[in-house]
């Protein structure tokens, strides 16, 4: 398992090379990556955190996932920092057996990071600044599980 809180882009290629290799014992490869959408006219999406306790959190939701389904493994990285419209926010990616162990695990660890992981978003556009809050379709999604 590897959580990782940065501020610099990561290499999404790099990354599912690296998560993937060698691993001839898993059937499956799962990855999800966010990007920033460029709503309206967003200049900046500024990510917040406090450092060692969003790590702390993300490495409790990644055991989660580990404790409910059959992984071989779990990496998650998320960025902090100003990023603009098309830059990738975070990566999912989990390794199975079978597909729908990685598949479940990587829908509960996007759920759980969208709506539970100790990030504040400020959106930064032309007419001013907003906190972004989590919405009540984030909360829904959480009650699958």
């Amino acid at each position: 398992m590897r959580v990782v809180v940065q501020e610099a882009p990561f290499d999404f290629g790099a990354e599912c090379d690296r998560f993937a290799a060698g691993r001839r014992d898993m059937g499956a490869v799962v990855t999800f990556t966010g990007v920033v959408r460029g709503d309206g006219d967003l200049a900046t999406m500024e990510i917040e955190h406090y450092p060692g306790m969003t790590e702390k959190a993300l490495t409790a939701i990644a055991e989660e996932a580990q404790a409910r389904w059959s992984l071989g493994d779990v990496l998650v990285i998320h960025r902090h920092g100003p990023m603009r419209p098309g830059e990738r926010i975070m990566m999912v990616a989990t390794t199975a057996p079978h597909r729908r162990d990685a598949f479940e695990a990587a829908e509960y660890l996007m759920d759980y990071l969208k709506s539970r992981a100790p990030f504040w978003k400020k959106e930064r556009a032309k007419d001013g600044d907003k906190w972004v809050a989590a919405t009540e379709a984030d909360e829904q999604a959480l009650t699958r599980w």
